[in-house]
């Protein structure tokens, strides 16, 4: 019999191997000053391509202004409990209405946050003879949810109708025999390829198949659609999606999340949600910080129309000078390159420390080996000027990758961690 920490001081995992190589810069980075285009980077000032404040309402002065009347008034813990016990207000259920009317449904159920609010919601809308049916590439919160499924779950290729509508069949076969129904899940925006889930066709399979639809649209809300409704609003068909979720921590620049459709639905999960039924309610900071910003949604209409310009000027101005930037939908915009870890250390340490250039990178295992994705969020408050210095020195790293520079540099590294 082995100690359970044996497997754990032994494999840290494909990532925590290279913690003595990246943490603190490549991972757990420190961003300092104030949210926004620019910020400092090890003493340095970088512009900044990671931060998910798509409407740069992170340090708006109307937003920064509100937060402190509500700290001011209320203090960081009221109200105390959870909200089916002591923790429920006049706002929180404002709130609820606001968002129901944005995203054009019924009623709304407002969470604490954004990942745990996902996983119990997916607990507490199937049982054990139910079978839900997602989406390969959908996000850490939605995988962790499904995990939490004691029945059957089948996943289809990312976005792909003939995968899914196999997969299907399959479920409706088997719920005939468990007497259980059948939930689809996909997002309105997947947050690492930037591509919008084919929620027109998903739904478009509801005349064929009897099943629900759950949406996360993380990305999507605030940034997509006429009104900013998200993607569901994008492709015309919000009122077929039954279970509606998004989060604050995007377009909104806070913490918090909420869940949307028919108000039975809705009813229901407030009674079961065990995320929400057993922790505190959303501070009032973040209630009252959320109001004002939703309002800013509905009213500054000029935010979302900075944000899409600056979207286009990058990513036109990246496909012309002929990188690959997949089939991004959406604001998120992935670079991707090839080479190995290390190369990609070295390149991302170039573009930090020679070009003021702070972007995320993503590596196998969150993408296949041999891959580099450096994922861009840009954002209202982003200027010509940064996105014009961003492409010059994209540009000069890519000569760098491709004339073997970077393979130099980090040959130091894969001698000591092996060809990974």
């Amino acid at each position: 019999m082995r100690d359970l920490f044996d497997r754990i001081i032994e494999n840290k995992g494909p990532l925590g191997k290279w913690a003595s190589q990246a943490e603190g810069y490549f991972v757990f980075p420190k961003l300092e000053g104030n949210i926004s285009n620019r910020m400092k980077f090890n003493g340095k000032e970088v512009i900044t391509w990671s931060i998910n404040d798509y409407l740069g309402l992170a340090n708006h002065p109307e937003v920064l202004k509100a937060d402190a009347e509500a700290a001011a008034e209320h203090g960081a813990a009221y109200p105390m409990g959870a909200r089916m016990m002591s923790g429920h207000t006049d706002l929180h259920e404002q709130l609820q209405n606001e968002l129901a009317e944005f995203v054009k449904k019924e009623s709304t159920y407002l969470l604490n946050f954004g990942y745990q609010g996902m996983v119990s919601a997916i607990d507490a809308l199937v049982t054990k003879d139910d079978i839900i049916v997602y989406d390969v590439d959908s996000h850490a919160c939605i995988i962790d949810g499904v995990r939490l499924h004691m029945g059957k779950r089948f996943t289809y290729q990312h976005n792909d109708m003939e995968s899914l509508e196999k997969n299907l069949e399959r479920a409706t076969k088997m719920a005939e025999q468990t007497g259980g129904g059948i939930l689809v899940i996909s997002e309105g925006v997947f947050g690492m390829r930037g591509e919008q889930g084919r929620l027109k066709e998903i739904v478009a399979l509801k005349g064929k198949y009897n099943f629900r639809l759950l949406v996360d649209d993380a990305h999507g809300f605030g940034t997509l659609g006429a009104t900013g409704a998200g993607a569901g609003e994008e492709q015309g068909v919000q009122d077929q999606i039954d279970v509606y979720f998004a989060t604050f921590a995007k377009s909104m620049a806070s913490i918090g999340a909420f869940l949307a459709g028919d108000k039975q639905v809705i009813d229901y999960l407030k009674y079961n949600l065990r995320s929400q039924m057993f922790a505190k309610s959303l501070p009032m900071i973040f209630v009252k910080g959320a109001l004002k910003r939703l309002d800013m949604l509905r009213t500054m209409p000029e935010l979302k129309a900075k944000l899409w310009e600056n979207v286009n000027a990058l990513q036109n101005g990246l496909k012309n000078r002929g990188f690959d930037i997949g089939t991004t939908e959406s604001c998120v915009t992935p670079v991707y390159l090839n080479g190995s870890i290390p190369e990609a250390m070295a390149l991302v340490k170039d573009l930090r420390e020679n070009y003021s250039i702070f972007c995320s990178i993503v590596v196998y295992p969150v993408i296949p080996k041999g891959l580099i994705l450096l994922r861009m969020i840009p954002t209202a408050t982003h200027t010509m000027e940064d996105i014009e210095a961003t492409l010059e020195a994209f540009s000069a790293i890519r000569d760098r990758l491709e004339n073997g520079t970077y393979k130099r540099l980090s040959a130091a590294v894969e001698a000591a961690m092996g060809d990974k």
